[in-house]
């Protein structure tokens, strides 16, 4: 029997006198690789901040692997919708991977010999060894997305928390990032917002619906109506084939 890694009981968050999340309620068992979708506006980025213990909700409770979000969170890899760096700062590939370390110990005195090592290993596993020496101003989108989640996995984390990886590139890397998130999922519990609910259909364990009230689903249970109902639209489903 796995155990629930994420446990979010009745959260309500708004931003001043604006609601964006209405009692929440959400467990997420060890090893789960879930979707989070919605429309714009909808929480979701605010869903993963609270998680991250970088926002507290205005009521309700977060368990995050036993203890609190800023308890947990070294745990914790996250990658963000936009870098927060500018493209063009002259850094290469294997710097970028080692701000992961950050706040793992001591870096008085420049990386340690074992941070050096795991930069190493995770950029090996997510296929970015050869790119080490890069500047980040001449990768493609998809080399970008990749350096950006072996940056989170450098600090280790049991938890893997992605807001939109797939924005801005195109449908040939979207399917080869996802394959990623795929093996890492063997060994990580795996939460990741996107906008493209048929895609990731395909991947993800359930889908959590959000639009300031969430409902969780198996991916088998997604159907036009559900999708309908959680972006009061019509909306024309595309199939995607792996």
């Amino acid at each position: 029997m796995s155990t629930d890694v994420i446990v979010i009981d009745d959260v309500s968050f708004s931003y001043g006198s604006i609601p964006v999340l209405d009692h929440i309620s959400l467990e997420v068992p060890e090893l789960e690789f879930l979707g989070i979708v919605g429309p714009n506006a909808g929480g979701k980025s605010t869903l993963l901040k609270i998680i991250l213990g970088l926002l507290k909700p205005r009521q309700g409770k977060v368990q995050v692997l036993g203890t609190t979000p800023q308890q947990a969170r070294r745990d914790l890899g996250y990658v963000p919708q936009y870098p927060a760096f500018a493209r063009d700062f002259p850094v290469t590939v294997e710097q970028v991977v080692l701000m992961g370390r950050l706040g793992q110990g001591h870096i008085l005195g420049g990386y340690s010999r074992r941070d050096r090592e795991i930069a190493r290993r995770v950029m090996e596993e997510t296929e970015i060894g050869n790119l080490a020496q890069r500047r980040i101003d001449q990768l493609s989108g998809g080399q970008l997305q990749r350096t950006l989640v072996a940056r989170a996995l450098a600090c280790e984390p049991k938890i893997l928390l992605l807001d939109e990886p797939t924005a801005n590139i195109d449908m040939r890397v979207e399917n080869e990032l996802f394959d990623l998130l795929k093996i890492l999922n063997q060994h990580l519990t795996i939460l990741v917002v996107s906008h493209d609910i048929a895609f990731i259909s395909g991947y993800v364990h359930r889908v959590a619906c959000l639009n300031r009230t969430l409902i969780c689903h198996r991916t088998e249970n997604i159907d036009g109506k559900v999708i309908q109902q959680l972006y009061d639209d019509d909306v024309r489903m595309v199939a995607h084939r792996h």
